[in-house]
């Protein structure tokens, strides 16, 4: 066999058993192995397995009885390229083709593997530029939302930094109540936007500095309806709407539009409820000077269960004074609220995105 390799042109090694077929595979480039199923010590099928161990791309030719062709083509199934038969009747030939065609097959199988590689990295590239889009649109949603908090602050320049104080509030609230992580993008927009119905409201209405008549109420009232049907059609807004629809609803079914109780107002629209009496009592308004926070907390108190969430209206009680001055000094001293409030609910949306990767 080795008389027959020369002749190929193939220089060739060879070993009296599988032990130093091993010791030379380590040492030299090798890049075929032709080995007899018996013999001494290691067998021909033990070599062929840790050489299919170590060097997974090496072509293994197995040389088997005529009497014991099944054992040929079991090592086949093992992993070994081809098998010849004895008495070998030595031909360059056939020698040859057997080792073309396992080389051929060697080939073709590192190009799948390479293809199988590059193809990974196309898509780690387009999954990248996938993710780099999704970032795209999310900032394109940001700026959406730095308008439109723009234009309901310019609108109604008496509760300027209302609409981010409720905001915070109300993440703060949800925070506190636990177990609401996957709904707190969608509170803070609804809670940001919720006055974005007022943008259609007439001034004097809007702005009217006493109190007002039934039938001015009564358009007042409808700024809820309005808000809904302006962002309901945004994708990216459509849960957020359900909250904007029911803000001034009430636990008892005292509230409108849709006289919703209990658990029928979305979770998002009962935490703001607390949120909005809060800095609508702590804050200054055209009639009257802001109430102090353990006056607005009496009111909240006593509406739990009627007006606002008892377990809602609880939680708040239980966060102290000081968290929400903060806040407030925070929000007073921030003159571009569209601005940092879309970056406050960008980062909400990270902690939901860890988890759903």
């Amino acid at each position: 066999m080795a008389a027959v390799l020369a002749q190929l042109g193939l220089p060739c090694e060879t070993a009296g058993s599988g032990e130093e077929a091993l010791r030379i595979l380590e040492t030299r480039r090798i890049d075929a192995v032709i080995s007899d199923l018996q013999m001494p010590g290691m067998s021909g099928m033990e070599l062929l397995v840790k050489v299919r161990q170590r060097y997974p791309q090496m072509v293994f030719l197995v040389v088997t009885g005529v009497d014991d062709i099944r054992v040929g083509v079991q090592a086949m199934r093992q992993g070994a390229d081809d098998y010849l038969v004895k008495p070998l009747q030595v031909d360059a030939n056939i020698v040859s083709a057997s080792l073309a065609r396992a080389w051929h097959v060697k080939r073709l199988e590192q190009e799948v593997e390479n293809y199988r590689h590059h193809l990974e990295e196309i898509v780690a590239e387009q999954t990248q530029q996938l993710r780099e889009a999704l970032r795209q649109i999310e900032r394109s949603y940001d700026h959406t939302l730095e308008v439109l908090g723009a234009a309901i602050d310019l609108r109604d320049s008496p509760t300027a930094g209302h609409s981010r104080r409720v905001f915070l509030y109300s993440v703060e609230i949800a925070k506190a109540l636990g177990g609401l992580e996957n709904q707190m993008r969608n509170i803070a927009m609804g809670a940001w936007l919720h006055d974005i119905g007022k943008l259609a409201i007439p001034d004097a209405i809007l702005l009217k500095p006493g109190p007002l008549t039934d039938g001015e109420r009564a358009i007042m009232q409808r700024h809820a309806q309005i808000g809904y049907d302006l962002v309901k059609g945004i994708p990216f807004l459509a849960d957020a709407a359900e909250i904007i629809f029911a803000h001034h609803e009430r636990c008892d079914g005292s509230g409108y539009p849709r006289g919703l109780k209990a658990q029928e107002i979305p979770a998002g629209a009962r935490i703001f409820a607390v949120a909005d009496t809060f800095d609508a009592m702590t804050s200054d308004r055209p009639y009257r000077r802001a109430l102090p926070f353990e006056a607005s907390r009496e009111v909240i108190e006593k509406g739990a269960g009627k007006h606002y969430d008892p377990q809602v209206a609880r939680v708040f009680l239980g966060i102290p004074d000081e968290r929400w001055e903060v806040i407030r000094r925070e929000t007073a001293a921030i003159q571009d609220f569209a601005y940092a409030t879309a970056s406050d609910i960008q980062a909400l949306s990270k902690p939901v995105e860890s988890a759903s990767k």
